[in-house]
């Protein structure tokens, strides 16, 4: 049986990134069930804080730059997808939402999606319930129950009492379980994908006559 493909999005800014470490140990745990559980787990990062440049262009020309299309294709070709965010005005950050907006609207369609997100207080929590899970819903995925928020007080010695580990887990093993017995999306989508001609492109074209 193939591998699984699960494609993490992280939406850190900085460089180290505690949203980054969170959707680490969240790929982590769920690659580490998936294998309890007899399937392989190809793990793909989607780092946005790479591509801010490509998605605002996108956004603009309608024409995505390559690094960007790739990052595209691996959210739609994607088994499973972990979606993580730092919180921002209690909301998810412009940039995340950025390349959703970049994304196909049945993209995630039927797709299971973990969510998560960091923050510096724990009073931010409610955005992953009020703004990330109406978000993804709206496109149709199949958001697993845990929701996963990290505080800045859940890292080092301020988060010993294991609560951060508690809920990583919880939420990993249910999107472990909604990938388990799922067949491997085939990647043959990849080359009908390349035959199709965005209407931004095409509508320039007419512009240009």
């Amino acid at each position: 049986m193939s591998a699984l493909k699960l494609v993490v999005v992280t939406a850190g800014l900085s460089v180290p990134s505690s949203t980054r470490l969170l959707a680490d140990r969240l790929a982590e745990a769920t690659a580490r069930d998936l294998r309890e559980a007899g399937r392989e787990a190809d793990v793909q990062v989607v780092e946005l804080r790479a591509l801010a440049r490509d998605i605002a262009d996108n956004l603009v020309t309608g024409f995505p730059p390559p690094a960007l299309r790739d990052a595209v294709r691996a959210v739609e070709e994607a088994d499973g997808v972990i979606a993580v965010t730092p919180i921002f005005s209690a909301s998810y950050s412009g940039l995340f939402k950025s390349f959703v907006d970049v994304l196909d609207k049945d993209a995630l369609t039927g797709k299971p999606v973990l969510i998560a997100a960091t923050g510096g207080t724990a009073r931010h929590s409610l955005a992953l319930e009020h703004a990330m899970r109406p978000l993804f819903a709206y496109l149709r995925a199949v958001v697993v129950p845990t929701a996963v928020f990290a505080a800045s007080e859940d890292w080092g010695a301020n988060g010993a009492d294991g609560s951060l580990a508690a809920r990583i887990a919880r939420a990993a093993g249910e999107l472990a379980e909604s990938l388990v017995g799922r067949p491997a999306t085939p990647r043959a989508r990849a080359a009908e994908h390349e035959q199709v001609v965005p209407f931004a492109q095409q509508l320039a074209a007419l512009r240009a006559r």
